[in-house]
């Protein structure tokens, strides 16, 4: 498995796994649609747009509507014999620190024919050096508390349990479980 930074040579896989109903956001199925609109409308845009170290696209909609300023974040996608997933860091420049409508640093989407592949937690493990680049000394991550396959990934990336906590409402409702994964080496 290897991380690649969306290019236009992959874009037609992606669009497939979009097309299938497959979000890179687990939180947001409606993300499907909308990234399949914005690469109909401008794909060269939208491959930019994945990688946004500066934060200078524009403000994220959250799920109750609202928007806030957009992080600087990169996404890579997930490739092992063709298209797997996504994975994504959020931060903020000279802290740890997220705003609290960041359910964490990284989130992760592995395309249903192509999980218990092992791909997620190999991919988790090849973003965390990157983190640790852009000065990141530990990075949050966030699972339902009924996603057991998740929480494997984290664990075996060396995330250990912070609390268990309600999700924000902007977030929906019920708890999340808040891991840390510390890059201290």
């Amino acid at each position: 498995m290897r991380l690649v930074l969306p290019s236009a040579d992959g874009l037609d896989a992606y669009c497939t796994a979009l097309e299938t109903g497959w979000s890179p956001r687990t939180t947001r199925p409606e993300a499907a649609m909308e990234e399949l609109q914005a690469i109909s409308r401008d794909a060269k845009a939208f491959l930019a747009s994945l990688n946004d170290p500066g934060a200078c696209g524009p403000d994220i909609q959250l799920p109750d509507g609202s928007s806030v300023k957009r992080l600087p974040s990169f996404r890579r996608w997930m490739w092992k014999d063709g298209f797997c997933g996504s994975i994504e860091l959020r931060w903020q420049h000279g802290t740890n620190a997220l705003p609290p409508t960041c359910q964490g640093h990284i989130g992760y989407s592995v395309v249903p024919w192509r999980r218990r592949e092992g791909v997620a937690t190999a991919a988790l493990a090849a973003l965390l050096p990157e983190a640790r680049h852009v000065g990141l000394t530990a990075v949050d991550l966030t699972a339902d508390p009924s996603n057991i396959a998740s929480i494997r990934v984290i664990k075996a990336n060396g995330g250990q349990l912070v609390e268990r906590r309600d999700k924000m409402h902007v977030h929906g409702e019920g708890q999340e479980l808040l891991y840390r994964i510390d890059l201290v080496v």
